[in-house]
């Protein structure tokens, strides 16, 4: 069955569009609420939201349909994405939604749904909603009297930054650092700034003043530029980038120098290892993570386990064969031990007690890897099949001698536009490039003949 709603993380689109409308909104409210009937208790959800101005359109109308479903709900307000997972569990919900489209502009939106257990929904469950949206669900309803109530849930910040807090033992302080913090003008300019003051850091937030438009915009971690230029003018020992739902986090040394995902799962797995607290002897990444660290752990005599693009994906890899280490190099970052899905300040904190502990600065102790060259393009093109044909299979295996053994590539469609994004990595960048360049021009040729 192919996907109408659903993409790769829940359903996202531009606001007040389809599918991103309140009409749709308010039939996987209902959908999904008539999904998550578990027996003759009161049943609960819960919603959490960014700071996206369509944010009041997509909560009310969600609101509208888990009640008309016979769900209770519970509002969070703008709270960061894993503070929903976490909430969820905590409260005892048989469901939970963030409204956000992540790291995308303000004009976009998206519904992301967990499971009772934190856990973002399995495609077998999504698809079941699905099914569900084109329906005339009218008569599954509840009763006059079933129908569920709403309320908004006071303290949901403290509850969140103390377990955030919890993550670090009793005795880690960090007095003594001062920190950049750049929450994106998302869901985290509460309680990311108050978490790292409470622990001791001098904190110069920046970027936490959303107005419903400016989430995301030229800043956070997918824009960092700003954050270190600020790191530099302040002299500060470390800057911190989130995104919109602060899911993801990049940092930035003292030298004003961004360390991607890639080098901050090499740091944490290095110190868990260290600690005795790795399990699975690896760690969990996608097929579009450096080499550099493939080879990094494996000097420490661990194994890099590749998944498909997608925290999704490395939570499910992570879930089955027992690691509590895994994300993305954009800066999804799951840590299993504490969260269920990415969570920026979680691991941002793990970065600090370990630079706290070295007593090094943040250069020294987050560059755990030289990254080995590493080339992006992406080619569009007009509908058919170009990675099918005769001459572009014959360039890609071509590209995988001339690469050999020393170097990787990975080519893929997009999942959300015409596009086919071509990636190659080695250790020398001429002939990187060249490959990518070679095949990139393949398909556009078929492109053009098409």
């Amino acid at each position: 069955m192919s996907r109408r709603y659903f993409g790769t993380d829940g359903i996202r689109g531009r606001a007040n569009s389809f599918p991103m409308t309140a009409d749709v909104a308010m039939k996987v409210g209902m959908a999904a609420g008539l999904s998550f009937q578990r027996g003759d208790h009161r049943h609960r959800v819960v919603i959490g939201k960014d700071t996206r101005l369509s944010g009041y359109m997509i909560e009310n109308a969600l609101v509208a349909g888990f009640c008309a479903a016979g769900m209770d709900v519970f509002l969070l307000g703008p709270v960061p994405t894993p503070a929903v997972a976490m909430l969820t569990r905590s409260l005892r919900a048989d469901l939970g939604v963030m409204i956000s489209a992540s790291h995308n502009a303000f004009h976009d939106n998206g519904i992301k749904l967990f499971g009772p257990d934190g856990y973002k929904l399995s495609d077998e469950i999504e698809m079941r909603i699905e099914s569900m949206l084109d329906r005339d669900l009218s008569g599954e309803l509840a009763s006059s009297e079933g129908l569920g109530r709403a309320k908004r849930i006071d303290g949901v910040h403290d509850r969140y930054i103390e377990f955030a807090k919890r993550t670090l033992p009793r005795s880690v302080s960090l007095a003594g650092m001062r920190v950049v913090v750049d929450s994106a003008n998302g869901a985290a300019y509460k309680v990311a700034p108050a978490a790292l003051w409470e622990l001791g850091a001098e904190v110069i937030a920046i970027n936490d003043e959303p107005n419903g438009l400016n989430i995301n915009d030229d800043c956070g971690s997918t824009h960092p530029l700003n954050l270190c230029k600020k790191v530099r003018e302040v002299r500060a020992d470390i800057g911190i980038a989130l995104d919109g739902d602060a899911d993801r986090v990049l940092i930035v040394d003292e030298n004003g120098s961004v360390v991607d995902g890639d080098q901050i799962m090499a740091l944490v797995a290095e110190s868990w290892h260290q600690a005795g607290r790795l399990a699975g002897g690896g760690v969990v990444a996608t097929v579009m993570s450096n080499l550099g660290l493939e080879r990094r752990l494996d000097d420490l005599g661990l194994q890099l386990h590749r998944t498909k693009v997608g925290d999704r994906y490395v939570v499910e890899h992570m879930r089955a064969n027992g690691l509590n280490v895994g994300g993305e190099q954009s800066g999804h970052i799951v840590l299993s031990d504490y969260s269920t899905t990415g969570d920026g300040l979680v691991s941002a904190l793990q970065v600090l007690s370990c630079i706290k502990r070295s007593d090094r600065p943040a250069s020294e102790v987050c560059r755990k890897f030289e990254p080995v060259p590493q080339v992006l393009k992406n080619v569009r093109f007009n509908g058919g099949k170009p990675l099918e044909t005769d001459s572009v299979r014959a360039m890609i295996e071509d590209a995988k001698s001339r690469l050999g053994k020393a170097g990787r590539l990975v080519i893929r469609p997009s999942g959300t536009e015409p596009l086919i994004r071509v990636m190659a990595e080695g250790d020398d960048r001429s002939l990187v490039e060249k490959v990518v360049n070679d095949i990139i021009g393949v398909i556009g040729t078929v492109k053009t003949a098409a």
